[in-house]
């Protein structure tokens, strides 16, 4: 089957024009240029394969034709062993697929939004110099310096998310060579040497994500969360955007409740399916 180094772009573009969202992960992106995963290309579709996991798109114009169940059935047939499968949006064709193959439902994860974002008199975010809050000092992070602290202060906080948990310092490597990437919408906050949280932003195509944001766990409930909440809100109106939006596991209610409270709304669903074999 053909191969390639990396998804076509216009298919990507397609599909997240009529999806409202992008069709694979970054950390699959990710993952497929260091060689930890496979892509299979065939006309009209793509799929990124590999650690037990699936992602596949079909393009929005070749969509009901069959295509998507040639797709699933090739990574099944390539495949052993028990296989997670992401769908991104809860399509009813996604779930009937899902179904007719064995595939169940284990996982969702909720992309929540919130527009007309707050603006904030704090900005730790700017590229010059620093600020600082109480005892705790804001800045940007800074390559080639703050990539083994970041590592370990997110394995910590993500200790029980085998996926956020397990990235790396080359997976950090990887995505610093993204277009979107961009040192001054990567807020970290210090305790003196030691970082104690963050809010990594990424603006691509006019819209702005919180692409992760954690807080020590020896930190949290101090209100630091919601310090970086709005230090990504004054970063985010720094830069003329005004809608942003996030993930979050469903089942998180600690972190729904937060971020409901600050005025997030649902956008989309993404389901994880599991076939047991």
């Amino acid at each position: 089957m053909p191969q390639q180094s990396a998804p076509d772009a216009g298919l990507i573009s397609r599909a997240r024009a009529a999806d409202g969202q992008p069709p694979f992960s970054d950390q699959s992106l990710v993952d497929l240029r260091q060689g930890a995963r496979t892509l299979i290309a065939v006309e009209s579709a793509a799929a990124i394969v590999g650690q037990g996991e699936a992602e596949f798109v079909v393009d929005p114009d070749a969509r009901g034709h069959g295509i998507g169940t040639a797709m699933l059935e090739r990574i099944l047939a390539g495949t052993t062993g028990d296989l997670l499968v992401w769908a991104h949006g809860d399509h009813p064709a996604a779930r009937a697929l899902a179904a007719s193959h064995g595939l169940e439902p284990v996982r969702t994860l909720l992309q929540l939004e919130k527009r007309r974002i707050e603006l904030v008199e704090i900005s730790p975010t700017k590229h010059a110099g620093e600020v600082s809050t109480s005892s705790t000092r804001f800045s940007a992070f800074h390559v080639g310096r703050d990539e083994q602290a970041w590592v370990t202060l997110n394995a910590r906080i993500f200790s029980f998310h085998a996926e956020q948990g397990s990235v790396t310092v080359d997976d950090v490597l990887q995505l610093e060579t993204e277009e979107w990437f961009d040192a001054g919408d990567f807020l970290v906050a210090w305790d003196g040497d030691t970082m104690v949280g963050y809010c990594w932003l990424k603006i691509e195509d006019g819209t702005g994500e919180i692409y992760v944001i954690g807080v020590a766990p020896e930190q949290q409930g101090t209100g630091l969360g919601r310090t970086l909440m709005a230090a990504g809100y004054a970063r985010l109106a720094e830069r003329g955007i005004r809608t942003v939006h996030l993930y979050v596991e469903g089942d998180n209610e600690k972190a729904l409740a937060l971020y409901r409270s600050l005025g997030f709304t649902d956008r989309s669903v993404d389901i994880q399916y599991l076939l047991r074999r």
